[in-house]
């Protein structure tokens, strides 16, 4: 089983602070919403972040977004294999159902993001999004893990096709992807990480790293050929 976090997710509603600035405030007339219930998003809100701490990295769903579509569509959650999460910088955890088929357009996916945020899970009767806080420790401890395995650019340069050897589908492997545009984790990664890896010598995208690391392990793990198989 392969759990897959999505980890430090620059994912969160309006932070009050910036919550009177009068881009957020036409926005969230629009969307019909208080000011600091809408999702934070560096592409619509620029203007009102330059002063927010972080705020070159802050707001962007759109990574998370992407990585969730490339995991979700993945021939190693079909088979049943892949739990998915979502760590947020203000140590909100989503745990994401396997059967979930998210909205492709980003602005749909916001708005289940702030049903989300709103009422703690998504959507209403039948939910496939759940929100809890916790922290990126707290949630890797309560998976435990056989190893955990962190990707990341200053970790240890290794070959990709050798990151899960010597692992089996019976162990319980969490695998941790960055969910921000630059910078480094925020959380303490390195005392809950087994091991760092970097999988090339060129800075990746999130989603690049997902659709990457999946598609390794379903190789080490002989999930492609028994699928071609059959």
């Amino acid at each position: 089983m392969l759990n897959l976090i999505i980890a430090d997710a620059e994912v969160e509603t309006v932070p009050a602070e910036i919550a009177n600035h009068r881009v957020i405030r036409r926005h969230a007339r629009q969307k019909g919403r208080r000011a600091v219930e809408i999702i934070l998003n560096s592409g619509l809100h620029y203007a009102a972040m330059r002063k927010l701490a972080d705020g070159d990295r802050r707001g962007r769903p759109d990574i998370t977004h992407m990585c969730l579509l490339l995991a979700l569509d993945a021939p190693l959650n079909r088979e049943g294999l892949l739990r998915v999460y979502v760590h947020t910088r203000q140590n909100m955890v989503i745990t994401v159902d396997r059967s979930t088929r998210l909205p492709r357009v980003l602005n749909r996916f916001e708005g289940l993001l702030e049903q989300l945020f709103l009422t703690g899970e998504a959507p209403p009767g039948k939910p496939l999004l759940r929100l809890e806080r916790a922290t990126l420790e707290e949630l890797v401890h309560r998976l435990q893990p056989k190893k955990t395995i962190t990707f990341s650019d200053k970790g240890q340069m290794k070959p990709l096709a050798e990151v899960f050897s010597g692992l089996s589908l019976k162990d319980n492997i969490c695998v941790l992807v960055g969910g921000f545009p630059s910078g480094d984790f925020i959380s303490d990664v390195s005392s809950i990480s087994d091991e760092q890896v970097c999988i090339d010598p060129d800075l990746l995208t999130a989603p690049t790293v997902v659709s990457r690391a999946i598609y390794a392990y379903e190789e080490a793990m002989g999930i492609v050929k028994s699928r071609l198989g059959r």
